[in-house]
């Protein structure tokens, strides 16, 4: 996410004037507020109506509520979230507000001097993780799909008696000749050859 651009901001704060002095700071930035909510209640639904590029969260302390509508949030529509905490936080509230989905958890209230850096560094950090996950995702999928080829490779061998190269070979022909992906023929393999297999049990 490029942040040198001007960001649509949604801010949750219960206190009016603390959020005035938010709307100024982010309107000095360039950065436009698209909603404010008193609470947490409506979060997933404004955020996927406006399509924020952050939220803000100014509050006491991150209650259950407020844990549950962010990691909600996380999972259908993550955006990155900057929580400020006017209260003294324990490890275990901080904690619990970064497994929600923060990105960065500020424990001494409102900065209207620091939102800058403060949005900044939440956003890089939002990039890192998705960054991190995607690539996580990706190598379970290379693995999941590595079984799965695998396991049609075993079941070329054991029907047709060749070997683990000849298997190899025979399913890559097959997806060269259909214009498919190696792992789909290996799926349709394992298919047929299930299939196959059940029939010749049942005739026994």
């Amino acid at each position: 996410m490029n942040h040198s651009r001007s960001l649509d901001v949604l801010i949750i704060d219960d206190e009016p004037k603390r959020a005035e002095a938010l709307f100024e700071a982010l309107n000095a930035l360039g950065h436009k507020v698209v909603c404010h909510l008193p609470g947490p209640t409506g979060l997933c639904t404004q955020v996927s109506a406006l399509s924020p590029d952050i939220v803000i969260i100014d509050m006491d302390s991150p209650n259950r509520d407020t844990l549950e509508s962010m990691a909600a949030m996380s999972r259908t529509a993550p955006r990155p979230i900057v929580f400020f905490a006017e209260k003294e936080s324990d490890r275990d509230s901080i904690s619990a507000a970064i497994n929600a989905g923060v990105s960065a958890y500020i424990a001494d209230g409102l900065q209207i001097d620091r939102v800058k850096v403060i949005m900044d560094t939440a956003i890089a950090q939002f990039d890192a993780y998705q960054d991190l996950r995607s690539e996580l995702e990706k190598t379970r999928i290379q693995l999941s799909e590595r079984k799965i080829i695998e396991k049609a490779k075993g079941m070329l061998i054991k029907h047709q008696g060749c070997d683990e190269d000849q298997a190899y070979k025979t399913l890559r022909k097959l997806a060269m000749d259909r214009s498919q992906k190696l792992v789909d023929v290996a799926r349709n393999v394992i298919d047929i050859l299930e299939q196959v297999t059940t029939q010749d049990t049942g005739q026994r």
